[in-house]
């Protein structure tokens, strides 16, 4: 049994708008290279606004509307603030990385997510990362980061990934899901960092010309513009913040544009600190995050009928969906979902209870919080800060896989049989 919804169903035809926005990010920067930087925002616009007058004009719900603007403007505030501040914070790094440290700086990483966020800790070591590795730097080191950082490594508490975020404030205590799903949080780092030191390694050893200005490298690891560090806990608290409605992001902006005019010069030019990166995420998001509105409101109303019943199916469902759509709407559609299955609410502490006490229930609960979270990283745009880390890397100079040469090349042949690899150990397939 499904629990009833308040969501209008729109008609499935206006599912066109994202899947033309999807092809759009996916296409458009290999075939037009020389146009997409000066009109991508127009094409966001144009295919949101498709999804705005509909959900004005034809199903009158306005409201819809304005609850998907609020998350957009929290999801903003959020990454664009981490990326502000992380920006002011200069890790002064050692050229040429061997492979080992490397491995160790990605685990380093992965723990890191769980205390500042995927977004905060990707912000804060993709500029080093590349520059430690610049006179060698490949593609494959940007997409093990996002696999590693941006994603699955904040996987062990609700600060390190929204959909788990969300999940606490449904009622999940803070450290269920560490205690839930652990393993399988190790079982996904350590295997990509196995997997990406072998190819590193062989990479090592054929050096070739990389990206990076020399002028701005160390021979020490040192760190410039710590006082920044107030301004990232501000940010982090203000994520537990729920009421009054706005205090949250004005905290965020706040802390943002305190870090931005204190930064000493020097330190942003370091960093080679532009907004062009958050300027990208910023419209291209505008676009995902309206037209992909019918998507959720389709899968919401409709999820029960089209057979979603078991956990491997909630795991699957979860993880294709999350990687093309926001994961953290994806995680509360199918949360409601599998409380509904079992006539339950997410919204009832007692029900809520009983779906973390029963272990048959809490399997269901444990498949999408993982699904969600590792699902993340099939793509460039399952997560907030994939995209970001791609566009930091490219106006660095690094060369990114293509969105299908990241989902073929890297996505399908590593990621893929270790989702296949979690979902048979822990959840029984």
């Amino acid at each position: 049994m499904i629990l009833a919804s308040t969501i209008i169903s729109p008609h499935p035809l206006m599912i066109l708008p994202f899947v033309v926005m999807l092809l759009s990010i996916a296409f458009a920067p290999f075939i037009f290279k020389n146009h997409w930087h000066r009109f991508y925002h127009f094409i966001s616009i144009g295919l949101g606004s498709v999804t705005v007058l509909y959900y004005l004009f034809i199903l009158k719900d306005g409201g819809r509307l304005l609850h998907v603007g609020h998350e957009y403007v929290s999801f903003i505030a959020l990454v664009g603030s981490l990326f502000v501040v992380a920006g002011g914070i200069h890790i002064r790094v050692k050229r040429g990385a061997k492979p080992w440290v490397n491995s160790l700086y990605l685990l380093v990483g992965a723990i890191l997510a769980n205390f500042i966020g995927t977004t905060g800790a990707s912000m804060l070591m993709i500029r080093p990362w590349i520059r430690m590795n610049q006179e060698r730097v490949k593609g494959f080191h940007i997409v093990f980061f996002i696999f590693i950082v941006s994603n699955i490594g904040g996987c062990l508490t609700p600060i390190g990934d929204p959909p788990l975020f969300l999940g606490y404030l449904k009622g999940v205590p803070f450290w269920w899901v560490f205690e839930h799903c652990w393993k399988a949080w190790l079982v996904g780092v350590l295997w990509l960092t196995a997997i990406f030191y072998f190819v590193d390694r062989r990479n090592f050893r054929l050096p070739r010309p990389g990206v990076g200005d020399p002028a701005v490298q160390g021979e020490s690891w040192k760190f410039n513009g710590l006082s920044n560090l107030p301004f990232l806990v501000v940010i982090i608290g203000a994520i537990f913040i729920d009421k009054p409605a706005g205090l949250r992001e004005l905290l965020m902006c706040a802390a943002a544009t305190g870090s931005y005019f204190l930064t000493p010069r020097h330190v942003h030019e370091a960093n080679h600190f532009t907004f062009e990166p958050i300027k990208e995420v910023a419209w291209l998001f505008l676009g995902i995050f309206a037209t992909m509105v019918p998507a959720l409101d389709l899968l919401e109303k409709h999820a029960g009928a089209i057979g979603i019943t078991t956990v491997p199916q909630f795991y699957w469902g979860t993880g294709l969906l999350s990687s093309v759509l926001d994961n953290a709407p994806t995680y509360l559609n199918f949360l409601t979902v599998a409380f509904g299955l079992h006539q339950l609410t997410p919204d009832a502490p007692a029900d809520m209870a009983r779906m973390l006490s029963e272990p048959a229930l809490a399997r269901y609960l444990i498949a999408i919080s993982i699904s969600a979270v590792f699902f993340g990283a099939v793509t460039y745009i399952g997560n907030g800060p994939n995209f970001m880390v791609k566009s930091i890397a490219e106006s660095s100079g690094v060369r990114c896989p293509s969105f299908f040469g990241y989902v073929g090349k890297y996505a399908v042949p590593i990621l893929l049989p270790i989702l296949i690899l979690v979902a048979w150990l822990f959840l029984r397939l």
